[in-house]
């Protein structure tokens, strides 16, 4: 997608509410005195376009600032990887040539786990789906545009080429087996960031944070050492909270029917079925408690175009989905 069609795509990610509130009992190995004693640095940026924020517990300032300057660094590096907006990118020569030579590990290691939840969820989760995302962009960008169908043609040809088992990749090299394909990896990439970014943490010797680079990953107890409180929102212009999580070692992943629009009506979300294109999913917003942001992200992309019988089939196999 072009920069120009990209600035008409309104972008609402603040999916959350993170909070440090008090929670329920969550085992943790810091005193309450010297939790109440921490002191709880914050920063704030950006990750794939969205906006990021960290809470940081027990850092004198100049050891944030370190952590901090290394945390920005690290996510423009995964930025120079992921981004589907920058020219520049991994991602972004392999959807302009077809193949990428020796990729970096990490879109390697995204590229697995988007195979493993691909066959998890019967093809639900495509990265794939970049072009009939790019076909709707830009339908809605047209003046007066008001139906949400696209002209049969335009359609059958970007339905063409989605199919994530068309993606080819080792060590070696990324490779489309169709013309014309294209990947948008935002559905699993914003949790691999956080992930990411709290590892980095982690190795510094931070192990009390909370993280929103995209997705949630809650690390520690939090204020109280009994857990981080996340506040699942209503939707991205209403800040009522739904539900409340208490969170330690522990990723949550949301997406939300107009987290991101198409059309400047606010209208039609972003959601998009790899087989059927643009539907009307059967919740508004869905939100999935994994191990990890990376998977969390890509199951909760699934997710939002599951039934409730699919999801209910996933919560008896113990995943842990919040509609």
């Amino acid at each position: 997608m072009d920069a120009t069609l990209s600035s008409r795509i309104s972008r609402r990610r603040l999916l959350f509410i993170g909070a440090a509130f008090a929670g329920s009992a969550v085992a943790s190995s810091w005193p309450a005195s010297a939790l109440a004693a921490a002191t709880f640095r914050r920063w704030t940026g950006q990750a794939l376009g969205a906006h990021a924020t960290i809470q940081l517990a027990g850092a004198p300032q100049p050891l944030a600032d370190e952590a901090f300057a290394a945390v920005t660094a690290e996510i423009r590096r995964l930025e120079a990887i992921f981004s589907i907006y920058r020219d520049d990118s991994e991602l972004s020569r392999l959807n302009r040539h077809g193949k990428l030579t020796a990729p970096s590990p990490e879109l390697l290691a995204v590229l697995t786990l988007a195979a493993s939840v691909h066959r998890e969820t019967g093809g639900l989760f495509d990265p794939t789906v970049q072009p009939l995302f790019a076909a709707y962009a830009e339908h809605f960008a047209k003046a007066n545009t008001r139906s949400r169908d696209l002209p049969r043609k335009i359609f059958d040809t970007a339905l063409a080429r989605v199919g994530f088992k068309a993606v080819r990749f080792d060590a070696g090299a990324v490779a489309y087996t169709r013309p014309g394909m294209a990947m948008t990896l935002n559905g699993v990439a914003q949790g691999f960031i956080t992930d990411r970014v709290a590892a980095l943490l982690k190795a510094r010797g931070f192990e009390n944070v909370l993280l929103d680079v995209g997705e949630i990953v809650a690390l520690g107890g939090g204020r109280d050492g009994r857990g981080w409180r996340i506040g699942l929102k209503q939707g991205p212009d209403d800040d009522t909270v739904l539900e409340r999580l208490t969170l330690t070692d522990r990723a949550v992943a949301t997406s939300m029917l107009r987290g991101t629009t198409l059309d400047a009506a606010g209208r039609f979300g972003h959601i998009i079925h790899p087989r059927q294109g643009l539907v009307r999913p059967a919740f508004p917003r869905v939100s999935v408690v994994e191990d990890n942001g990376a998977r969390a992200d890509a199951l909760s992309t699934a997710a939002a175009l599951m039934t409730f019988d699919q999801i209910s089939q996933w919560r008896a196999r113990g995943v842990d989905i919040r509609v």
